[in-house]
């Protein structure tokens, strides 16, 4: 899979690559991340890339020519999409990381000051998303965020191929808690119940305590939660 950033500060993106799941499987080649300075199809001496906006106002707005030809640059496939982060997008979550991972090449431009000309969006972009309902001073921040999630839904971006499924949000449920050694730790031992060998008694344990923890954290998850009906007996009892 592909991911295009096109960015005016690729300095803040490029260290990204370099460490954890994500550099490994650009080093082993499961993943391919393109990081384009737009201030390079900038034209001029002084390569602007922003201007004053037209009726007037505060701030200035990126110009379309320089992002157009940048993402002219960019090799085009058919199972493609091009996406603005911008507060003013979709509400990114896993759903929506699932379905982007199911594209051959995701192209994400970092939007920047009071935003970009609106002749971009109208002309090539098929989604804008947001990563949240406050204010950042760039996409690019958004842009690792889109980039992290979905990358490691690509098969054999992550060691265990399950580990992505038992995520917290995945199932619209936060994960259960989790514990490694020492068994005893300040004081405090590891549930009992996980070192019976029981794998039965384990998963309803496990998912009790997903339910429980989604009940008390984040309760206007369940309303998009998938059920089952020993799950709704358990909720009946946490809610009295």
């Amino acid at each position: 899979m592909k991911f295009n950033i096109l960015t005016l500060f690729p300095g803040l993106i490029l260290p990204f690559m370099e460490e954890g799941v994500l550099g490994r499987s650009i080093k082993k080649g499961i993943l391919r991340v393109n990081v384009t300075d737009i201030r390079e199809f900038a034209r001029g001496k002084h390569k602007i890339t922003d201007d004053r906006p037209f009726g007037g106002g505060s701030g200035m707005v990126m110009m379309a020519g320089p992002i157009d030809r940048a993402l002219k640059s960019i090799e085009q496939v058919a199972n493609s999409i091009t996406i603005l982060l911008s507060p003013q997008g979709k509400k990114f979550d896993q759903p929506l990381a699932w379905d982007l991972a199911k594209y051959d090449q995701v192209t994400l431009i970092c939007g920047r000051y009071e935003g970009v000309d609106e002749r971009v969006i109208t002309r090539n972009i098929d989604m804008e998303l947001s990563v949240g309902d406050y204010i950042l001073s760039g996409g690019e921040l958004g842009a690792l965020i889109v980039l992290d999630a979905v990358s490691r839904l690509v098969p054999g971006v992550l060691g265990c191929e399950n580990s992505n499924k038992e995520d917290s949000f995945e199932g619209c449920l936060l994960e259960h808690p989790q514990y490694t050694r020492p068994r005893v730790y300040n004081g405090e031992e590891v549930p009992e119940i996980l070192i019976s060998g029981d794998h039965e008694k384990i998963r309803k344990w496990r998912r009790e305590q997903s339910l429980k923890r989604t009940y008390n954290k984040r309760p206007d998850l369940l309303d998009k939660a998938v059920l089952s009906e020993e799950d709704k007996k358990y909720l009946s009892k946490l809610k009295g």
